[in-house]
Formats: structure tokens, sequence, C-alpha cells
């Protein structure tokens, strides 16, 4: 929040692809002013700024919001080299009285984010550094190419599905695979089809082995390694799912416990109060989607695992790890485990179960990356199974 013994102005900035919509705020008056719509580069904001500066004709104090978005944090180092402060907000902690508005506009969401700005009802994006945004929008591409081949293989199945051709096996196997390519068709146009859905799976394969190999190599790198290793040692976590972790999150210091870092995910279950009544609901998905849904999967994975032997892969994984560590992470995958099939025989849905898991994991993923180790992740069991039951 602004101090407002000043004369300030927040400012409001909705952003999109071609355009950015601006609003001032004056907390004075309550008014709000110098509204536009410029052009989508840090330039024109900056001229921007510069000629309300003028208009005023007085010290001011500017400062400047924008959600998380499409534009990254490009702006946000662009305007504080030019002196300003600005700050990134995650969309989902915006308020915005939904009910009875009937016109949303970029003018009223450009309103919307400079009283945020100046009230500060909001929670901050921390940006990474360059060189780290640089390897998490590679490891973000590789996603896209792994979404790509999913759709690729439903694209080639749904054919052969409208040819009454069923696979009556394991899917994507090798013995799969060599049934796929002995498939005839009497129509050379279905000949085609067939050999360019095929050609475009194994294009997307071929591609994401190497991107993996790439990701591989950025793992043994100075800067990752030492994060690497330790996230490795959980059963459910591999080498690209703790990039994912390191390159999206950053600094993990600056979540004051795991239960901050849980609900930063939006692993957090919501809650609807009335009166004395209070009603937890699911979990709240907000904050980032992508490593919300890596760590859904991965709990999933370790819950599926034999509780009394490891795998080799897990072994070669925590081979030259402290005990620590190792300890630490082992006892992680057990909780984990436990609680899952605790949840079942509670008769929670499987879904609820996964995402409670998926909340533990985080917490112990917390702890492992802010050296928080005494406990077993800093969340209580108590707690857990309130707000899940």
């Amino acid at each position: 929040m602004i101090n407002n013994n000043q004369m300030i102005r927040a400012i409001g900035i909705d952003v999109h692809k071609d355009s950015y919509s601006i609003s001032a705020f004056n907390p004075q008056t309550t008014n709000f002013s110098a509204e536009t719509t410029v052009a989508a580069d840090s330039k024109s904001v900056i001229t921007y700024l510069k000629r309300l500066k003028k208009e005023i004709a007085a010290p001011v104090k500017i400062e400047i919001g924008y959600e998380a978005g499409p534009t990254g944090f490009g702006l946000k180092r662009d305007l504080e080299k030019a002196g300003y402060t600005c700050h990134v907000m995650a969309p989902t902690s915006i308020y915005r009285p939904a009910a009875g508005v009937k016109v949303k506009t970029d003018a009223k969401d450009a309103r919307t984010l400079a009283k945020a700005v100046y009230w500060g009802s909001y929670s901050e994006v921390v940006p990474l550094s360059e060189e780290d945004e640089s390897y998490r929008d590679y490891i973000r591409m590789r996603d896209d190419r792994k979404e790509a081949l999913k759709k690729a293989k439903q694209n080639l199945l749904s054919f052969l599905l409208r040819k009454d051709r069923k696979y009556s096996g394991s899917p994507w196997t090798q013995k799969h695979l060599s049934w796929l390519k002995k498939q005839e068709f009497e129509s050379p146009i279905d000949k085609l089809t067939i050999q360019e859905y095929l050609n475009e799976v194994t294009r997307l394969n071929d591609a994401i082995v190497l991107l993996d190999a790439k990701i591989e190599e950025f793992s043994r790198e100075d800067r990752y390694k030492d994060k690497v290793d330790k996230l490795r040692c959980f059963a459910g976590i591999d080498t690209h799912v703790a990039m994912v972790m390191i390159t999206e999150i950053g600094d993990y210091d600056r979540f004051t416990s795991a239960e901050a870092f849980s609900s930063y995910l939006g692993l957090c279950p919501g809650e609807h109060s009335s009166g004395k009544s209070t009603q937890k609901g699911g979990i709240t998905k907000a904050g980032n989607s992508h490593c919300r849904k890596l760590l859904c999967e991965s709990a999933n994975s370790i819950a599926r695992t034999n509780p009394y032997k490891k795998s080799k892969r897990l072994l070669e994984r925590q081979k030259g790890i402290s005990p620590d560590i190792i300890s630490y992470a082992d006892r992680g995958s057990t909780r984990i485990k436990s609680k899952y099939f605790n949840l079942l025989e509670y008769g929670k849905n499987a879904n609820v179960a996964k995402a409670a898991c998926a909340r533990e994991l985080s917490c112990f993923i917390w702890g492992m990356m802010t050296g928080h180790m005494e406990s077993r992740g800093g969340i209580r069991e108590a707690y857990l199974i309130m707000v899940f039951s």
C-alpha cells in the first residue's frame, strides 16, 4: 500500500499482445484520470508516465502494476530501469466484483488494477533473473511439444477408430507401434493420412528426446546441480520435474512457511464463511498451474510405488547424496503413500486424495529447498486431515 501523506498516482496497466490500457488512480480525490490506450511496448508506457508527471507539475510518487501474463517481466524491468516502481500482480489475487457486473472492458480492468496497486490488495509475482527465465522458457517449450505429442497420438487413434481399427493391448508400447506401422488401407488417401499421423508422432517423439537430453545438461550446471540432486531423491521427481520446480519458483526463501508455498501453488482448499458456518471447498487452483499439475502427477506416482522396495532408478538418483537428504525424501514418500490410501479408506474421491498428496509433497519440497527439514515439511498432520475431510 502506498503512503498517502504525499501526492501519489497509482497506475494500472491492462496488458494485451497489441495494446496496453492505462488508468491513473488519485486516492486524494478517488477519481481516475489520464486514461488511454497505448502501443504494447515499454517505450510507450514510459512516454505516458513522463507526460503524466509533466501535467501534474508537482512532486508525485508513481507506482505501477500489471497482471502477470504474456508480457512476462520485460515491462517491469524496463520501467524500473527508467526509475519507476512496478509490481507484477498474480491475477488470481486481485479482487473483482463479479456479481452484478454487466460489462467488462479493458478500461475497467485498468481501474481495478490501479486501485489494487494503491491498496496493496494483491500478491506480487517475484521475477526470475533473466537467465533463469530463459531456462524456464526452454523447459516450457519442451512441455508444449509434449502436449502436441499427446494431441498427435489422440488424432492418430481417432482416425483408426473411425476406420474400425482397434488395438487390444497397451497403447504406445513397441508392440503397439509395430501394429500401427502394419496397418494397410485400400484407399491411397487413407494411406497418406495414417502416414502423416505416424510421421508427426515420430517427429515429436524424437524432438522430445533431444530436448530432454539438453535439459539433463542444464541440470548438471553449477547453478542447478545441488538443487536438482536433492529433489530427485523423492520417488516421483525426475530431472524434468526438478528443473520445472526450480526455474518456475526461483527463490523458495520468499515463502515464510510450507503452507504459504502450498497456497501460492493453489493447492490449499478454498473456504466459504457465513456467520458461524465455515465450509471447506476444493483447492483454489490459484498460482502456478504448471507446477501444480506436475506435483499432482508426481504425488500420484509416489502414492503408487512399492512401499517396501525402491526402484533401481531411484536408488541410482540417491547414490552419493547426503543420508539426511535421502532420509527426509524417503519420509516424504512414505507419508504421501500413507495419506493417499488413508484418504481413500475415509471415502474421499481419488482426485481429492491426489490433491492432498500434492499439497503434502509441496510442503516437503519447500522444506528441502529452504533447509527446514527438522519436521516433516512444516505442516501438521491434523491440519491436513481437517482441510481435506
